[in-house]
Order: C-alpha cells, then structure tokens, then sequence
C-alpha cells in the first residue's frame, strides 16, 4: 500500500466559521439543495453525523458515481477542522483502499478566509495515482466549494 498527499489553499470572502458551518455542519441539506443535478441526497447510516459517523451520499440517477460513503473523524467547530475518509464507492475502485482529507478554516486578513486541505490516497498493492485522478477530484471539490460559495454571498443572512 503506497500514501499519496496532497495539499490546497483556497481563498474566498465569506467568513471562515460561516463557510465550516455551510460545507461541515449543513452539508446534508445544502449540498443537495444547491447541486440538485449531481447530488441526490446525503444521509447518516451510522452514527449521529459527528466523531464515529458514517454518511452516504447518492448521487442522480445517470451519474458515473452512484454513492460514495464517508468516515468522519473530526468536527471541531471550534478550530474550524474536519476530517474524514471515504470508505467505500465507486471512486476507489479496485485500486484505492481509501482517502482521507484533512480540512482546516482559516480567517484571512480581508475578514474572509483561507480553505487548507491535504488528501491522502491509500492505494492498495503496487498502484501508483496518476496526477490526472486526483486532478478529477480536485476539480470536483473546487466545483463544490464555489457552489457554496457564491450561494452564500448571494444569501448574506444564511
């Protein structure tokens, strides 16, 4: 089994706690509200959706991705961190054990905030990832953070 990290920073205006709350703690309602095109429904299967859940999210009918399901390990509102790591669906395939992603909030300067992630492949065997598939994921979750983004700064009371 091999680790491949990587690391982002994005940087946006809405506020750091405002922006934990939309995509950590209101991400089973907003989520599907907002890319109801992509995203079916979000929901526990285990758990309470804190430290020890597990949380399924199935996509439309039609997609490539029909679900994928994630371990969460830490939601701490307080420091504006989460982590957590898909455990099962289609985008692991035969040659990923798992990945995991550490999410950290930060305020910037301007009253908005820094976005600081790392993922980390587990590959099972001998797979090496290609630049290309974490490229794809990359983009995915980029898509999704805008998402939120601009929804927030359109509903300044949410």
């Amino acid at each position: 089994m091999g680790v491949n990290t990587y690391t982002l920073e994005t940087t946006t205006p809405v506020a750091p706690t405002r922006l934990f709350k939309a995509l950590v703690l209101d991400s089973d309602n907003l989520v599907p509200k907002l890319m109801p095109q992509v995203v079916k429904n979000i929901e526990i299967v285990e758990g309470d959706g804190g430290a020890g859940s597990i949380k399924k999210m199935n996509f439309v009918e039609g997609s490539p991705i029909k679900y994928l399901k994630h371990k969460i390990h830490v939601v701490d509102d307080k420091n504006l961190v989460t982590k957590y790591s898909m455990i099962e669906g289609d985008v692991l395939g035969d040659k990923l054990e798992s990945i995991f992603y550490d999410i950290k909030f930060e305020a910037s300067g301007n009253g908005g905030c820094v976005c600081k992630s790392i993922t980390e492949y587990h590959t099972k065997g001998d797979y090496v990832l290609k630049e290309e598939d974490h490229n794809e994921g990359k983009n995915q979750g980029i898509e999704l953070f805008k998402t939120v983004e601009v929804y927030l700064l359109a509903n300044v009371r949410t």
